[in-house]
């Protein structure tokens, strides 16, 4: 549960991010943006697992691009729900949408699923040969 609540955290400060950097995308209050990201955090979760099975053709068809179709799709239904939030039209949603994901991803890459921060350490020890 930590980790779920970290990573809506972190799926928060991509939509504020997003909002502050891409045209078309604001947020008019504190409380719009909470009930946004909560929603967004809630059809990602439940919603876009779903939508990937039942568009697979498509996304095999078009190596991938599909998915951001089906984020920006997902980031207009949460601004038609969510009052205060708005999303002006298909391409600041598909710019929103490819945003949100690479600002999420990264930021959730040093997050367990226990909620923890993970230190991912990049170089190996070296073998020491020994000479006899």
């Amino acid at each position: 549960m930590n980790g779920f609540l970290i990573r809506c955290g972190v799926t928060g400060l991509a939509v504020l991010l997003a909002s502050q950097i891409i045209p078309g995308i604001e947020i008019h209050g504190f409380a719009a943006g909470l009930v946004a990201v909560i929603v967004l955090s809630f059809l990602n979760a439940m919603v876009r697992p779903l939508l990937y099975l039942l568009s697979a053709p498509f996304i095999v068809l078009t190596l991938g691009l599909f998915m951001v179709v089906i984020n920006a799709f997902l980031l207009n239904l949460v601004a038609m729900l969510v009052k205060g939030f708005v999303v002006e039209g298909f391409w600041p949603a598909v710019g929103g949408a490819i945003f949100i994901s690479l600002v999420s991803g990264i930021l959730n890459l040093w997050i367990s699923e226990k909620g923890r921060v993970d230190v991912v350490m990049t170089h190996r020890p070296r073998n020491i040969r020994h000479i006899n």
